[in-house]
């Protein structure tokens, strides 16, 4: 019996909502909260999922009738994916897939592509077909599209490469960023500085699950009714991200958070946030933080602000003050690895 464990990292998005789907960049990071698979290569032709998280336990199917039928919520992104990678590689072995979060699927931290990418990950392994990074993206992208019907890509993009990375829709750019070399914007102004690896962000969570896919579909019906302000919204917030880019090479961090509270409000313009997600960005920029904004699709979910690490207790505080949930995280996490192979 062959058995392994793949892992893929949560993200963020740091600038870009909405505008990202309609091919347009965004600034997005992985996180250190991670989705776990572990595969087992079964001798029968039958998939069983398991994701205690999803309260989804035991489910089964011939590998034949993938994608056939009803498919619980839970097991879409595991079972399409391994349909996809069964329709595009073959696969001639049944398996078991049994799922498992460092983080709340109500977070909105990404949990159903990291699922579908760890999973064409795994059985990859399994199987010994060898796949670039692209190669996984595509086939997990693939995934989402024919789950949800919409999705930019770039929390699959997060899960795939991790880091923190220049996306454009569809993955037609994903670009790494890194910080300049030479003297830093902090060196420069006599302030001391912090590698881009390091960027302090706090993370509200509302308390409010979100729905990424309904979301964008109203925001897309709505915007028919005025197409010119959507389009310049969206231009603006193009603008906002190959600004914010340079920003964050040159870890200039005041001038990133200025392009946060700009971002955020735009989103609220689009309709998309919530009174408790302006609620905990105001309570954070009072605070003492950078910048502030929702992060994601909206109408719930989570919010960061950026802080230096002098006020970041402060603004961890404002947000608790304001009965907003702490989640603590690390940024430009690994992309997709294996962790264990046992055979």
């Amino acid at each position: 019996m062959i058995q392994l464990t793949v892992s893929a990292p949560g993200k963020l998005m740091l600038l870009g909502e909405h505008s990202v789907v309609y091919n347009r960049p965004c600034l997005v990071t992985a996180v250190d909260h991670r989705l776990q698979a572990k595969l087992t290569k079964l001798n029968n032709k039958k998939l069983a999922i398991n994701a205690p998280d999803l309260d989804l336990n035991n489910y089964n199917k011939s590998l034949s009738q993938l994608g056939k039928g009803n498919i619980p919520k839970a097991a879409q992104f595991v079972e399409i994916a391994t349909k996809n990678f069964q329709d595009k590689y073959g696969l001639d072995f049944g398996l078991s897939i049994s799922t498992s979060s460092q983080f709340k699927a109500s977070f909105g931290f990404g949990s159903s592509s990291a699922a579908a990418v760890c999973t064409i990950k795994g059985l990859a392994e399994l199987t010994g077909v060898k796949l670039s990074k692209r190669e996984v993206f595509d086939l997990s992208y693939k995934t989402v599209l024919d789950v949800q019907g919409v999705g930019s890509g770039f929390d699959v993009a997060a899960a795939v490469y991790g880091g923190t990375l220049y996306f454009v829709t569809g993955g037609k750019t994903i670009e790494s960023i890194q910080a300049r070399q030479g003297r830093s914007f902090h060196e420069v102004h006599g302030v001391k500085g912090e590698t881009l690896s390091e960027l302090q962000l706090v993370v509200g969570y509302t308390g409010t699950k979100g729905n990424t896919a309904t979301i964008v579909k109203e925001l897309a019906e709505r915007s028919k009714k005025n197409r010119t302000m959507t389009t310049f919204i969206y231009d603006t917030i193009t603008d906002l991200v190959n600004r914010g880019r340079k920003s964050l090479e040159q870890q200039d961090w005041q001038s990133f958070g200025d392009l946060m509270r700009i971002n955020h409000g735009l989103l609220v313009q689009l309709g998309v946030s919530t009174e408790k997600l302006d609620e905990l960005v105001s309570s954070a920029l009072i605070a003492g933080a950078y910048g502030a904004k929702l992060s994601g699709a909206g109408g719930g979910d989570c919010m960061i602000a950026l802080t230096s690490s002098e006020t970041k207790r402060n603004v961890e505080k404002a947000i608790i003050q304001a009965k907003g949930e702490l989640i603590n995280i690390h940024t430009s996490a690994p992309g997709v690895q294996l962790e264990l192979c046992q055979r």
